[in-house]
């Protein structure tokens, strides 16, 4: 009998189910080097509790032996994790990651996957989409209310080692070069630091070259500031975009406004989600639920993903703002349920919109979830009910804003992030204070 096999795409989620064991296998076809696979043990805060949570080759094993490495051959490694006892209190996930200990990136390596192995079947993971990082986090395990679950990452680390275990609370300490070695000594490498009593792990690395900034980039440092300003700059949410693909909408997607707006909203949830993994829809008459998104494949996503007259055709060419609406709040509210983090849509329209009632009813409905919507219009248009939010009676809160531009491309960056996060910080405090947010 065939072992049943979930597939998850980038940003995706499967649990694991009723398993005491968890055997999560990282393999490939071919690399350019040796992949230095490594799982770090972090809390709430996303940091290791000490080095000793960083798992690897040279430290095949975590306090108690919750998480253990093992390589299984030239081209595999496969850690096992005895679930139910994994301490909560100190550990809230388990990252899954590797560097490249070599030339090359992971654009060279071929045939990566993750299969995990839990009670029920498997859950594969594939890495598909080419990047150009040296490091590279794959998936990470996580305690959701319904369970221990599994994500699909995906998202790369520019500078390999340093930046992957830093961002984890793993030091690395720079490279050290002696005043007078001799000329057969090989220079030491970085070195993770020690916590007292314990051995120091040895993982060698060249060092890495300096990489410019992109264009994701510089604009996630424009949402800082913004961020900053509105004194949110900490917080965490889960970042979504919609997008309106009804056929009045053509010309912006032909002229490239909707890919520009695409990477303007990567940007924020590059800097302010919770794993920095945009969900992205579109609608017409019907709706579709794209493939989430890091902000290292933000290239031609609109193009690649919603193009051609056939995908066109599927979605049809009115405005059907509830159908979007409500697979939204059931990804958020049934799917993937989390009272602790914010939710923050971003949704495009350029008008049309005649669904008042209906609008309307979900609106209310789902105030007591902590979903705020950030409506966006596009042009001079009839925007129905959103150009009413303020006055929209029957909420526990006001979990609504709108505002339109009458050319989204000739509006300065930093003031789209300011308006997109003007009414953000308020609700927040709001869901908080009912506790709608824990």
């Amino acid at each position: 009998m065939a072992i049943p096999q979930t597939v998850l795409t980038t940003g995706a989620n499967a649990p694991i189910g009723q398993t005491s064991e968890l055997r999560v296998h990282v393999k490939w076809d071919s690399a350019p080097a040796d992949l230095d696979v490594s799982c770090f043990m972090v809390g709430e805060n996303g940091k290791v509790p000490s080095d000793d949570y960083f798992i690897f080759y040279n430290q095949d094993a975590s306090p108690g032996g919750h998480v253990r490495y093992e390589r299984t051959g030239p081209n595999g490694v496969v850690f096992t994790i005895r679930t139910n006892e994994l301490d909560p209190a100190t550990i809230a996930k388990c990252v899954f990651s590797a560097t490249l200990d070599g030339t090359g990136t992971f654009a060279d390596i071929q045939g990566c996957r993750i299969v995990a192995e839990t009670g029920s079947g498997e859950i594969l993971y594939e890495i598909k989409e080419a990047t150009q990082e040296r490091s590279l986090v794959f998936m990470e395990l996580y305690r959701h209310s319904s369970g221990l679950k599994l994500r699909a990452i995906g998202r790369g680390f520019n500078g390999g080692l340093k930046p992957l275990a830093e961002a984890h609370g793993v030091e690395i300490e720079d490279e050290v070069q002696p005043t007078a070695a001799p000329a057969s000594t090989v220079a030491p490498t970085p070195q993770v630091s020690p916590t007292p009593q314990t051995p120091p792990p040895t993982p060698a690395r060249a060092p890495e070259p300096s990489v410019p900034l992109g264009k994701i980039d510089l604009l996630k440092r424009k949402v800082g500031i913004s961020l900053e300003k509105k004194n949110i700059a900490h917080e965490k949410a889960r970042v979504a975009v919609v997008f309106d693909a009804s056929g009045s909408m053509s010309h912006l997607y032909k002229k490239g406004t909707v890919q520009s707006a695409f990477e303007r909203i990567l940007a924020v949830s590059a800097q302010m989600d919770d794993d920095g993994i945009l969900d992205v829809w579109f609608f017409a008459t019907k709706m579709m639920r794209a493939p989430s998104v890091t902000e290292h494949q933000y290239e031609d996503y609109v193009k690649k993903t919603y193009a051609g007259p056939s995908m066109k055709s599927k979605l049809g060419f009115g405005n059907n703002e509830p159908v979007v609406m409500e697979d939204i709040i059931k990804k958020y509210t049934q799917e993937d349920p989390d009272d602790r983090t914010p939710t923050y849509i971003v949704f495009f329209s350029d008008g049309g919109i005649y669904e008042t009632k209906k609008i309307s009813k979900l609106l209310i409905k789902h105030a007591d979830k902590p979903i705020f919507w950030q409506f966006v219009g596009l042009g001079n248009a009839n925007y129905g009910v959103l150009e009413q939010l303020d006055d929209l009676k029957g909420r526990i809160v006001d979990n609504a804003d709108f505002f339109a531009l009458d050319d989204l491309d000739r509006v300065s960056d930093e003031e789209l992030y300011d308006r997109l996060l003007n009414e953000f910080p308020g609700w927040l405090k709001e869901v908080r204070a009912k506790g709608i947010l824990r």
